[in-house]
């Protein structure tokens, strides 16, 4: 894979770290999906070709057991809305049972998943132009 993360990191300081606009950014460095593991916080990116890179660890998370998806729901709409930072979304994840999530390019959507790799729940990216 031809990308680094110094291209992923210039592209999340670039987005100002809004979310749309990174997806646009990393489109453009030919990123086709994306998975974030919540527990230690690494994200592994893929091309088309399935090459990937990873990030390092940056948190010890504990998933619970127990998934919350109202809870979570509210939590991420929060976040969304400027409301919570990176880890403390991170942290809520984890307190309502989500273990990671897949981003596909392609298609504009997040899917958030449990332990077991149950789907808990999926969003649109909202599209946004540069």
């Amino acid at each position: 894979m031809k990308l680094t993360l110094e291209q992923i990191n210039v592209a999340k300081i670039e987005s100002q770290f809004i979310f749309p606009i990174y997806i646009q950014k990393l489109k453009k460095l030919g990123v086709n999906n994306f998975i974030t593991f919540v527990s230690d916080g690494h994200t592994q990116y893929f091309d088309a070709e399935n090459e990937s890179i990873s990030d390092d660890p940056k948190q010890n998370l504990t998933i619970s057991e127990y998934i919350n998806k109202e809870k979570f729901i509210e939590r991420l709409q929060l976040h969304q809305n400027g409301g919570t930072d990176y880890a403390t979304f991170c942290k809520d994840c984890a307190e309502n049972g989500i273990d990671n999530w897949v981003v596909n390019l392609p298609a504009m959507t997040c899917i958030y998943y449990d332990k077991a790799g149950n789907e808990i729940f999926a969003e649109e990216i909202p599209d946004f132009q540069s």
